[in-house]
């Protein structure tokens, strides 16, 4: 691509990965890694056993790598689970070690269930990558007999890590929890500072970043403990009391727009609850706030004083808890309907075929040429399509460009470095740069963990210098196999499919609207669309909770979409528009909604009926095409209604796009 001045530069797609994220330095994960990597080569050493020393690290390694989660009940999860099944991929592996074809077919196979489990959730596509990569390892590297003495050290080396890893428990067991709380108190703080600016998108976008997160914290800690402590029903409890402060939120920022700002008594109190939540405070205070009697303001006031009264409560009575995410099901029944989603997904199937068949290649490639210990092919393989990772292209590219910056020290390290005790400084050191280098982006993890593999890879084969050219050759033909035989042969991959997820959130809209406002059921002794009526108050909560999930899935979608070659990533620079006009319709159905339930006239069903079909039509447009096209949407109404500003930004998202006309259309 030329720029202004006539040089040829890069496209963005492809050199944002390039880009190094700014983050700080994670001290505790970088003297853990060191440690939990550079430890077992000294004792290896010591015992005379450099090849288990460096299996037990190999099995370091993957936890060092896994350990991303934030709460220590899911690290547990993050690093156990994931060995369970790298043990068992390393048994496979070593079981069809010189086995040729059947080693093909083994290796086949795996990758097939491997793909399919790494559809269910994120320990699952952990646990699928290293059953692969383990199996992968296995059947390309001698192990060490007998045939369960691998595992075996493979899973001491994950012990290793999460041994050094719940050091910190007894002194921080519940802190991540509730960190995690107050952190999403202080982002709703800074969305009503952010209330009528431009920056109030960018805030609420934080905030529902943040409350995944701790609900995702909180209820995987509760999956171990079915029974309701004290500890956990109070945190719930403190998360599940902002919600209605979020509903209030878009209400309160359109009253910013129109009227000025909220009082700074208002994130002020806010931020005084979240360190309450994070310190334990049990000092019950009402909420200083001026009077009003606009309705987003009392909307506002009652939604602050009844977080306030939870968050104060000593001991909230367990039955008490408004837990609208509902108890967590059973272990059983969990997995029942995980492995059901997971046989009959479609998505499911297509990614553990496309990666079988690229695992296929790369073995079959490896069998038919005499490249001696080309595990590397398949290795590279199997990080490029990782499709919750990120775009294959880019990965593949990323990938090459790391694997050559890694092979780089490398091949200092293997040229100057002697064998022996000097492998545990060394190891040490970079290890410590994995965890500064992965927050930097995929390309910088690369380079970081390659010497690593090459390093304990020459204490298992003894090859020394000669690993270097050949373990770079064979990263460029994985990448060459993952592009080609994982990306090209598959249009899902290069046609992109944000406009089906989109369609999707815009139809969701729509169901939403249309329930925000359903009139009571006769007989039930309410009154009017603002009436108390729980049973379709929760279903909103949920349907409301769900779409901003999606919606933030929605954005991921784009985000991963954007780092493709066009026509892909042009494309979803084009709908990107659309996406956030479809946030700003949820962000005023639930605006409008909170000041009919406190006070304002509800609307007409009909204009509420017309708002809903307007957004399933644009829902079957983009289904349609993937070409937007404006339309103009009239949507009469009333001007002064709670519905004005919603019908405004659908009429916005309507001239964005809509189904396209042909060419003797009107």
């Amino acid at each position: 691509m030329a720029s202004g001045t006539g040089r040829m530069v890069p496209p963005a797609w492809l050199t944002a990965g390039l880009r190094p994220e700014p983050a700080p330095v994670p001290w505790p994960a970088t003297v853990r890694a060191a440690l939990a990597l550079s430890l077992p080569l000294a004792a290896g050493l010591a015992l005379d056993r450099p090849a288990e020393g460096a299996l037990v690290s190999m099995g370091a390694l993957s936890g060092v790598i896994g350990d991303t989660a934030d709460a220590y009940r899911m690290r547990v999860f993050n690093i156990a689970v994931p060995q369970l099944f790298g043990a068992l991929g390393v048994t496979l592996g070593t079981l069809v070690f010189g086995h040729g074809w059947l080693a093909v077919a083994t290796l086949t196979l795996v990758a097939l269930v491997s793909g399919m489990i790494s559809s269910i959730g994120a320990v699952a596509s952990a646990s699928g990558l290293l059953l692969l990569l383990n199996a992968v390892v296995g059947a390309g590297l001698p192990m060490p007999d007998p045939w369960w003495k691998a595992p075996v050290l493979l899973g001491l080396g994950g012990l290793v890590v999460l041994a050094l890893t719940l050091l910190g428990w007894p002194l921080r067991r519940a802190a991540p929890e509730r960190a995690a709380v107050a952190a999403t108190y202080r982002t709703v703080a800074d969305l009503y500072e952010a209330a009528g600016s431009e920056a109030y998108q960018e805030k609420r976008h934080a905030v529902t970043g943040s409350l995944n997160q701790s609900y995702d914290l909180i209820l995987a800690r509760r999956t171990r403990q079915h029974g309701r402590t004290s500890s956990l029903a109070r945190l719930l409890a403190q998360l599940n009391v902002l919600i209605p402060l979020l509903e209030a939120a878009p209400a309160a920022d359109l009253r910013a727009r129109h009227h000025g700002p909220l009082p700074p008594a208002v994130a002020a109190t806010v931020r005084e609850l979240a360190d309450a939540v994070e310190h334990g405070h049990a000092e019950p205070a009402a909420p200083a706030l001026p009077p009003s009697d606009r309705p987003s303001d009392k909307a506002v006031a009652h939604a602050l004083r009844h977080a306030a009264t939870v968050v104060h409560e000593t001991e909230p009575h367990p039955h008490d808890v408004d837990d609208r995410l509902g108890r967590p099901a059973s272990l059983a029944v969990r997995a029942r309907r995980a492995t059901r989603t997971m046989l009959l997904s479609a998505p499911s199937w297509r990614y553990g075929l496309r990666l079988a068949l690229c695992i296929g290649l790369a073995q079959s490639l490896v069998s038919l040429i005499a490249v001696p210990r080309s595990y590397w092919v398949a290795l590279t393989v199997t990080f490029v399509m990782k499709p919750d990772f990120g775009s294959v292209f880019s990965r593949a590219v990323l990938r090459a460009v790391g694997t050559c910056l890694g092979l780089v020290s490398a091949a200092l390290v293997l040229a100057e470095v002697p064998r022996g005790w000097w492998d545990v400084p060394v190891m040490a050191v970079l290890a410590a740069l994995i965890p500064v280098f992965s927050a930097k982006g995929y390309a910088f993890q690369t380079a970081a963990v390659t010497p690593v593999i090459l390093l304990l890879s020459d204490a298992l084969n003894q090859q020394g210098f000669d690993l270097v050219l050949p373990r770079l050759y064979d990263s460029l033909i994985g990448c060459a196999i993952a592009l080609v035989a994982g990306y090209l042969l598959w249009p899902e991959s290069w046609h992109s499919r944000i406009g089906d997820r989109l369609a999707d959130a815009v139809a969701d809209a729509a169901a939403y609207a249309a329930l925000a406002f359903r009139p009571a059921a006769p007989g039930t002794g309410a009154s009017g669309a603002g009436a108390s009526r729980p049973g379709v108050d929760a279903a909103r909560l949920r349907a409301r909770r769900k779409l901003y999930r999606d919606l933030s899935a929605v954005r991921s979608e784009f985000q991963r979409a954007l780092t493709e070659p066009p026509p892909t990533g042009t494309r979803a620079a084009a709908w990107w528009p659309l996406a956030i006009a479809v946030e700003r319709i949820v962000d005023a159905t639930t605006a409008a909604r909170i000041r009919v339930a406190h006070g304002a006239p509800p609307p007409d069903p009909a204009e509420v009926a017309e708002v809903a079909r307007e957004l399933r039509e644009l829902a079957d447009g983009l289904r349609a095409t993937d070409v937007l096209v404006p339309v103009r949407a009239h949507l009469p109404g009333d001007e002064d209604g709670v519905l004005a500003p919603l019908r405004q930004e659908v009429r916005a998202a309507r001239a964005i796009a809509g189904p396209e006309l042909p060419p003797d259309g009107p």
